[in-house]
């Protein structure tokens, strides 16, 4: 165990974790962390990512920015995702979002012991899509924890609001009971990949096998623990700690291919997810980003500078 060279090259580093599974096995979540030019840690604070589903870690430039701004940077590839899929691995199966809670503490706890003893032991928590619902979670769960949240295109709701979610959250409770990780045969929809994958019309070099074009099969099991982080979101979250949502200003969702999809949210209703971001806490900044993609910052160039500008200006009025 320890750190070791990882997949992305010069300057990223990844640490393995391991932990017992309740109902037997291993879970295994690998920590990823961002040295420029081999410097010792030591900034005042550190930034720690969440990839949303069927994801991994992969933007050394979203590293860059972290550490160009200041701060040391980490990425956390949950268990049965990305670095983690295996042999006998379901991936991106989990019962419960829950079931994350012990190696985003892990990672946490790694990141402050990783550095400069003198620095403010201060951790802001960053996350993708279902790793932005996940970190919000995380954080309603461990108040005095974080410094702040930081949410790029949060899987707050589900498409058509609370009250489908509420329909299809009874209609699975006998399946997800009896066999929670029956597949849902869904239409498979590329549109996403398609638009970010260099082997497709985007600009970045993606591992298929880590990041497969198009996404894990839904699990009924699954489906019902995201469902279960949407009602607490709705409940409200009361987050102590300033948050900051980034999404796209238009949504482009649809069973067919068209060029809207270059440049806006082709996987959420960002109008819903911004209406919902207002249940995260006291103190919410949200941010809506013209010609974004799901990913903010996997979108175009001018367009991602944009979004880097905005967390550099809500950094300064809110963390420093």
């Amino acid at each position: 165990m320890g750190w070791t060279d990882d997949i992305l090259g010069p300057g990223f580093e990844a640490y393995r974790y391991e932990s017992q599974a309740p109902a037997g096995g291993v879970r295994r979540a690998t920590l990823v962390r961002y040295r420029s030019g081999g410097r010792s840690p030591g900034h005042s604070t550190a930034v720690l990512f969440l990839h949303g589903w069927s994801d991994y870690f992969f933007n050394t430039e979203l590293a860059g920015f972290w550490d160009a701004q200041g701060y040391d940077f980490y990425a956390l590839d949950l268990h049965n995702h990305g670095r983690n899929i295996e042999p006998g691995v379901t991936a991106g199966y989990v019962a419960d979002l829950a079931d994350y809670d012990a190696e985003i503490g892990w990672a946490i706890e790694t990141v402050q012991e990783d550095r400069d003893a003198a620095a403010p032991a201060g951790v802001i928590l960053m996350g993708h899509s279902t790793g932005g619902l996940i970190a919000a979670l995380w954080a309603s769960r461990h108040p005095g924890r974080l410094d702040g949240l930081i949410l790029d295109s949060p899987w707050l709701e589900m498409h058509g609001g609370a009250l489908v979610r509420r329909v299809a959250q009874a209609l699975l409770a006998p399946a997800a009971s009896i066999r929670p990780e029956a597949v849902l045969r869904l239409p498979q929809r590329g549109f996403y990949f398609r638009s970010i994958s260099d082997s497709a019309d985007g600009e970045w070099a993606l591992d298929q096998k880590l990041r497969p074009p198009f996404a894990f099969p839904v699990r009924v099991g699954w489906l019902r623990a995201v469902f279960a982080g949407h009602a607490a979101v709705a409940r409200g979250l009361g987050l102590e700690i300033p948050v900051l949502v980034l999404i796209s200003s238009g949504s482009s969702t649809g069973m067919v291919w068209n060029e809207s999809m270059r440049r806006s949210d082709a996987v959420l209703d960002v109008r819903l997810i911004g209406l919902r971001a207002m249940s995260l806490g006291k103190t919410v900044t949200i941010e809506r980003i013209d010609g974004a993609l799901h990913d903010v910052f996997l979108s175009a160039p001018n367009v991602r500078g944009d979004a880097y500008a905005r967390v550099a200006r809500w950094m300064k009025r809110f963390l420093q």
